[in-house]
């Protein structure tokens, strides 16, 4: 489409608002991307409350559930500017093509050194949804989308990747329209051999790219992220990314408990205000790789602020409920997965069962209540207003996505509290006025993290992507918080300011990429290191902007 960039945007917005449903306009955004590149990402920044929940959660849950029915409306596998990737172990049993000789026929005509973020997946835990195959392909579409618009990473530097190993979606199995291979899943010691062609072959190819793994089922998530941290440029951001977000939102949650006043709803039976994070309890309702990782990150946190805190000590401060109960001491440990076991303390009080949320809520008595359970409405009326009678100012992340999977809504946590509530969630809430007061839900969603954490590792060209980048991105983002945003009730920056927070985690992972020695480029002495990130940002909005020869 020719004219500036800003009439194209204006066109644009106008074509998307013509259109009653969600699912139309990501169609729409979609046959945009194919087509002007620029245009898409224009919007994107442009309008990013309104488009960001359009390319990713919440709409991007319908996408993947029936992906394989909108593909032919705006995707071509064998088009050279669509640069997804289907990598198939059955077309490798079949007809023998290898991993290599599938990308060198597909993006053979790209440089080797072109592509700098895959994020890649095999479709088996999909948001809540569960198993939709090569139908999750629509998750590393939407990551990368968010890469791009929210910190700058350039467009054609970026690969989104699905694995089909087959599905146990019955569903799709007899769906003839399904995309993928109608086939079980693969058995796992065949799996684990695949996946390593997979992985091992996209780091040789490309020279090293960061590659992201998204929505493995749990037992997979951490033995991928163990096998290949140390010699691939590699994260999990279903383990370490939601960790990160999720501890961004705590640190700041933890500044508005400090800076408030006492209150009148306080009564002598509530906890103590805490205002250490080594005093903060938390109960997770859900023991799956979200959880985990968010558990093990703020034990890290915990022992950076109090060095005199061993990380088994930290570790004590973070409960769980599981779908057997609550995981303690009293349970047989040995059938407790590796991950679990840190987490099975001894029980404040002797019990002849395995409580349920409700009795762990009034047993633990936390400060902190999150959701990553992925069973939505969870965090019912009897057990908010339990949580909230013990807590002056009570903290309610429901971080399961999409919509549907959240805990509870915003609304309920602010009801069932009498307005006392900190909210947070992983899809996004339109704000509330009640108790005469206007409420602006917090999205405590990965892409503050990732998208600013690629870039300061792309931009470092850093070896690995260590534990403690996670933490000061963690910590970055809760100081991008302002006074304003935290008077209205949220814990994170509103998402009009998404490309500026993202610069922010840019920078301070940077830091970390250089100081520990992790980066393989020198540290530029001719500017700032806030000036070397934000000048490497891509801008559809800068239209001399080189996309076809990417800057990074």
């Amino acid at each position: 489409m020719k004219g500036t960039i800003e009439a194209r945007v204006e066109w644009g917005y106008g074509q998307l608002q013509r259109l009653q449903s969600d699912l139309d306009k990501y169609v729409l955004l979609q046959r945009f991307q194919q087509k002007d590149v620029d245009l898409f990402y224009g919007l994107l920044t442009r309008f990013p409350v309104e488009l960001v929940p359009i390319v990713y959660t919440p709409v991007i849950g319908q996408v993947c559930t029936d992906f394989s029915r909108l593909l032919p409306l705006w995707y071509e596998e064998r088009r050279p500017n669509s640069n997804a990737l289907v990598l198939s172990f059955f077309d490798n049993q079949r007809r023998g093509v290898s991993v290599l000789e599938k990308i060198r026929s597909r993006l053979g005509h790209l440089r080797r050194d072109q592509i700098k973020v895959i994020v890649i997946t095999d479709g088996e835990r999909i948001l809540g949804l569960g198993d939709l195959g090569v139908n999750g392909l629509g998750i590393p579409i939407g990551k990368l989308n968010l890469y791009c618009a929210c910190a700058g990473i350039d467009p054609s530097s970026t690969l989104p990747v699905v694995v089909d190993v087959g599905t146990n979606n019955k569903r799709l199995l007899d769906d003839p329209l399904y995309l993928g291979e109608r086939s079980p899943r693969i058995e796992r010691s065949v799996y684990y051999q695949w996946m390593n062609e997979v992985v091992m072959t996209l780091h040789e190819y490309f020279q090293g790219p960061l590659i992201q793994f998204e929505d493995f089922a749990n037992f997979n998530a951490f033995k991928l992220l163990d096998i290949y941290r140390s010699s691939v440029c590699t994260f999990n951001d279903d383990i370490q990314g939601t960790a990160a977000a999720a501890l961004g939102g705590i640190l700041s949650a933890i500044k508005l408990l400090r800076s408030q006043p006492e209150s009148s709803a306080r009564t002598p039976s509530m906890n103590k205000k805490v205002k250490e994070l080594k005093d903060v309890r938390f109960l997770f309702y859900g023991a799956g790789s979200a959880g985990l990782g968010i558990a093990d990150l703020i034990a890290m946190a915990i022992v950076d602020q109090s060095p005199s805190v061993s990380l088994e000590e930290a570790k004590r401060s973070c409960w769980f409920v599981d779908s057997k109960g609550l995981i303690s001491s009293r349970r047989d440990v040995s059938l407790l997965t590796d991950e679990k076991k840190p987490f099975a303390h001894a029980l404040p009080a002797p019990l002849d069962h395995d409580p349920g949320l409700l009795e762990s809520v009034e047993l633990i008595r936390p400060h902190v209540l999150i959701g990553v359970s992925g069973q939505g409405q969870s965090f019912t009326q009897k057990i908010l207003e339990t949580f909230s009678s013990i807590n002056e100012t009570p903290l309610v992340f429901a971080l399961s996505n999409p919509t549907s999977k959240s805990e509870c809504t915003a609304e309920e946590a602010y009801k069932y509290s009498q307005g006392r509530a900190v909210f947070s969630s992983g899809s996004p809430f339109a704000p509330l006025e009640m108790f005469g007061k206007r409420y602006v839900p917090g999205q405590g969603n990965n892409s503050y993290i990732f998208p600013g954490l690629g870039l300061g590792v792309v931009l470092t060209k850093a070896a690995h992507v260590s534990d403690r980048m996670f933490l000061v991105a963690a910590k970055a983002l809760a100081d991008q918080v302002t006074p304003e945003e935290m008077s209205q009730g949220s814990i994170y920056p509103f998402l009009t300011r998404i490309r500026e927070v993202s610069g922010a985690v840019a920078e301070a992972v940077a830091e970390e990429s250089f100081s520990s020695g992790l980066a393989r480029v020198p540290r530029p002495s001719s500017s700032s290191l806030s000036h070397f990130v934000r000048s490497s940002m891509y801008d559809p909005f800068q239209e001399l902007y080189p996309v076809l020869s990417p800057r990074l």
